[in-house]
């Protein structure tokens, strides 16, 4: 392991928290696409399925912010347990339903209870956030890993859940995701240690973490890049099926995640300097550039290596987005602020979904490509008007010192 990632782990129960929140975040890229598949193999209908797997992401996107304000007030383990049995509840119930054949108003309830999954990569975000508090390199280097992780699991959370519902019983893949829910939730929590302190309630002055004018900006340009990557998503899908090799999409699409992955692994090593909104803003429009290439899509092979490209910019833009969010988000909101770009990736993943399938019904995949292209300038135009909102955080009274005391460490770094 390269040296800076060896760093961070010198805290003791990184190491732990770390492995525990990878087994957790698993369902993120697991449970959408199994419900997907589970409802295609029982019913044969696309449209059901896919409608599930709706309002399975826009009940994530509005609860997943309530339980993280939760978390901020109370402690991960007070909050986090009992909204991981709703959850594993909920997902319970919709595989039971789909298997008995019974109404199809019962899989939205459950669809729409399964929603209450916690946010865990904000819950392992924020006890990095605690432990290098004030440490810009340190936690620059956290939150690479994070993103690491996080690809990692959109690389092979698919094939296992598409792999087990189509090759064992068509439950499998929701199943086994609401396994590694509950286990990791269970394992993470477990870590009195590096659990953030909770904020009474008397220190969450202002309302919703969401106030914040920079994290409006980042949570409206994250809407716009999860309209890209879901579109391309489905896209990608079509495109496969047209060229006559659909089981192929979700190795192309692991590429995509690969090249995020390994852009986020260099990332990480790197000591900058300088402006993160300004980085922000280029790594928003280099993801809007790196869809130019899908347009020109002719083969598989061609579209694999442009998507592998394209994900050079993901994890980068991510990592940066979290620096973003601690500047502009007081302390004792922080998950919460975390989980609200979470809630922007999935109301985008949704809308480029639904926008990307009409497309492709309409006019073909090729066509679809300009899905994620129009999505790719939004998040651009949303960067720019944005920018002068994130260059300067607005602290509030609560944090204000230790913010001072931050940006002065900065400041002797850059002149250094």
């Amino acid at each position: 392991m390269p040296s800076p990632y060896r760093a961070i782990f010198a805290a003791p129960g990184t190491l732990v928290f770390t492995t525990a929140g990878f087994i957790g975040r698993m369902p993120l890229s697991m449970m959408g696409i199994g419900i997907v598949t589970m409802i295609s193999q029982i019913t044969g209908r696309y449209g059901l399925a896919g409608a599930l797997s709706a309002a399975l992401a826009m009940s994530a996107a509005v609860l997943g912010p309530q339980i993280s304000r939760l978390v901020d007030r109370h402690g991960q383990r007070r909050v986090l347990r009992p909204a991981t049995l709703v959850a594993v509840a909920g997902v319970a119930g919709l595989l039971i339903c789909a298997q008995q054949g019974l109404p199809d108003w019962t899989l939205f309830v459950f669809s729409a209870v399964a929603g209450c999954v916690p946010s865990v990569g904000a819950m392992t975000r924020a006890r990095w956030a605690q432990i290098y508090q004030g440490s810009a390199r340190e936690l620059h280097t956290a939150y690479s890993l994070e993103s690491i992780i996080d690809e990692i699991c959109f690389i092979f959370g698919p094939i296992v859940s598409i792999g087990l519902s189509t090759v064992w019983f068509p439950e499998a893949g929701p199943l086994l995701a609401a396994l590694f829910l509950l286990v990791g939730v269970w394992w993470l929590t477990a870590q009195r240690a590096t659990e953030p302190k909770p904020h009474p309630v008397e220190q969450h002055t202002g309302g919703s973490a969401l106030r914040s004018p920079g994290l409006q900006v980042l949570v409206a340009a994250f809407v716009a890049t999860g309209a890209i990557f879901g579109a391309v998503d489905v896209v990608t899908v079509a495109f496969a099926e047209e060229e006559g090799h659909k089981a192929a999409a979700s190795l192309v699409l692991a590429v995509y995640a690969l090249g995020s992955c390994l852009a986020g692994a260099v990332f990480g090593l790197l000591h900058l300097r300088g402006e993160p909104s300004r980085r922000w803003v280029l790594g928003v429009c280099a993801m809007a550039v790196s869809m130019i290439p899908l347009q020109l899509a002719g083969s598989l092979p061609f579209l694999a290596v442009a998507l592998f490209v394209a994900g050079l910019a993901i994890a980068p833009t991510m990592v940066t987005t979290m620096a973003l969010v601690e500047a502009h988000v007081p302390r004792s909101k922080l998950t919460e602020g975390m989980s609200w770009t979470g809630t922007g990736l999935a109301v985008g993943v949704a809308l480029g979904s639904s926008a990307a399938g009409w497309v492709v019904d309409a006019h073909g995949a090729a066509a679809g490509y300009g899905v994620p292209g129009v999505a790719g300038v939004l998040a651009a135009v949303v960067a720019f008007l944005g920018y002068r909102r994130l260059r300067r955080p607005v602290p509030t009274r609560e944090g204000q010192r230790e913010r001072d005391s931050q940006q002065a460490e900065e400041r002797g770094e850059h002149v250094a």
